[in-house]
């Protein structure tokens, strides 16, 4: 009844919202002679404000379009290579027609971002991406609203995360014949177990793993958004936060963990921070400071975003990583895509580097959660690990912003770099060629 009584509410606030937009440009019109009256001037600005606090937010794009390599524009287009029920694997095409540039392209290496679903978008990582594609064919699962999903499309499992990760790297690797995979935050720990039932198949493994601010362990350094999943019993989260999908939504039914709550929880951590925003961007807008105003509109049009997480999946998650703690106990079992029940078992993982990422002042993934994965895959050689605490980065600050591209980034990409020395450079066909003629010439030789 909640979710009912929320869409009721966001369809009344639609047109004074509008309403609000269109008198916040009426007054604020620079061709209006009233448009220079500080009290005119104000008013705009609170419509403004009205408008931005009452609109519906869109899943945003991404907007990538082009980026520079070595001082040549390099265009982007975004493909997607897997689509499936819940998720697509997009993949970031890059195109240029400089000879030397399409060189540098080719021998890029190929890298799996797995982004969250706990919340927002996967465009929330929409400069990590920029940046990785500095050096990297990049490829990011983008997580689709449940919402969305009619239920004919069935349940989403926490091992349907995990099949569907393992899926997309073979996707990869099939291509390329290799795979570098990049997990931010959430899927840390789906991630690991993903990698962990290939190793103990005996499939072949993603070159390198890097781990990034996420609960691999959460009993180390909990932090409050540990503690509430610790601390509330499993009934209580199916009783208080999940809810069916109303009629008027492709997924009509599903049981969600709607976006809105999740959004209601992400404002509650720091509401000052949040109002003292909203009062700057409003001082911004009298002011005339377009350029901070445009950034608060671009940051809560991300933060702002949410979608709707399957009840199942989401219910798994707060058991598995944050009650049970199945992943450090060694408990966990995963349902795999053929029926089969294997044991997640991070110590079979051996011919894999990882390197683990932490914020210095992460409020949401406390210190020591995810460097816990280096002693969990014991199997792989110690000079294969490697752990880089961010200095003055909270939760946001290792995959975005500054410190992400001038601290994380070089980190993460050398790291990428030293182990894609691993994969055999292609030969061309005229190599081939020739080492077909030494073979023949050798015989020949030996035959005399």
């Amino acid at each position: 009844m909640l979710y009912q009584l929320y869409e009721a509410q966001r369809s009344l606030m639609e047109p004074f919202a509008d309403f609000a937009l269109t008198s916040s440009k009426m007054l604020g019109n620079q061709v209006s002679p009233l448009a220079q009256n500080p009290l005119v001037q104000r008013m705009s600005a609170a419509y403004d404000l009205v408008y931005r606090l009452g609109k519906d937010y869109v899943k945003p794009e991404f907007g990538i379009s082009s980026i520079d390599i070595n001082g040549s524009e390099v265009a982007i287009r975004e493909v997607v290579e897997v689509n499936t029920a819940f998720c697509e694997l997009r993949h970031f095409k890059t195109f240029c027609d400089n000879a030397s540039t399409l060189e540098t392209l080719e021998k890029l290496p190929a890298v799996l971002i797995v982004a969250p679903l706990s919340g927002h978008y996967a465009t929330l990582l929409r400069d990590t991406v920029k940046t990785m594609l500095q050096g990297h064919k990049v490829y990011i699962t983008d997580w689709k609203n449940a919402r969305l999903v009619p239920l004919s499309e069935g349940e989403f499992h926490l091992d349907d995360y995990i099949n569907y990760v393992q899926k997309f790297i073979r996707h990869i690797q099939n291509i390329h014949g290799y795979c570098h995979v990049m997990s931010v935050c959430q899927p840390t720990v789906p991630v690991l177990a993903a990698v962990s039932l290939m190793a103990s198949r005996g499939e072949p493994l993603p070159l390198s793993m890097t781990m990034m601010g996420g609960p691999i362990d959460a009993t180390k350094s909990p932090t409050a958004v540990n503690n509430l999943a610790m601390n509330k019993s499993f009934h209580w989260f199916e009783n208080n936060v999940i809810y069916r999908v109303p009629a008027n939504f492709p997924g009509a039914g599903r049981r969600v963990y709607p976006g809105f709550l999740q959004h209601t929880g992400f404002v509650a951590m720091n509401p000052d921070r949040h109002l003292k925003s909203h009062y700057d961007y409003f001082k911004d807008l009298i002011k005339g400071d377009n350029s901070s105003a445009d950034s608060h509109r671009q940051f809560y049009d991300e933060y702002n975003a949410v979608l709707d997480m399957d009840a199942d999946y989401y219910l798994e998650t707060i058991a598995t990583v944050f009650q049970d703690f199945k992943l450090v106990k060694g408990t966990w079992d995963v349902i795999s895509e053929d029926g089969h029940t294997e044991r997640v078992r991070p110590e079979d993982i051996t011919h894999c580097g990882l390197l683990t990422v932490e914020g210095e002042l992460d409020d949401i993934s406390g210190s020591g959660q995810t460097k816990a994965a280096l002693t969990l895959c014991a199997g792989i050689p110690k000079q294969d690990k490697s752990h880089y605490e961010v200095k003055g980065a909270g939760h946001y600050g290792i995959f975005s912003g500054r410190r992400w591209r001038e601290m994380v980034y070089p980190e993460v990409r050398d790291f990428i770099l030293a182990h894609q020395k691993k994969v055999k450079p292609k030969r061309t066909p005229a190599a081939a060629k020739t080492t077909q003629t030494k073979r023949k010439t050798a015989t020949a030789s030996s035959a005399r």
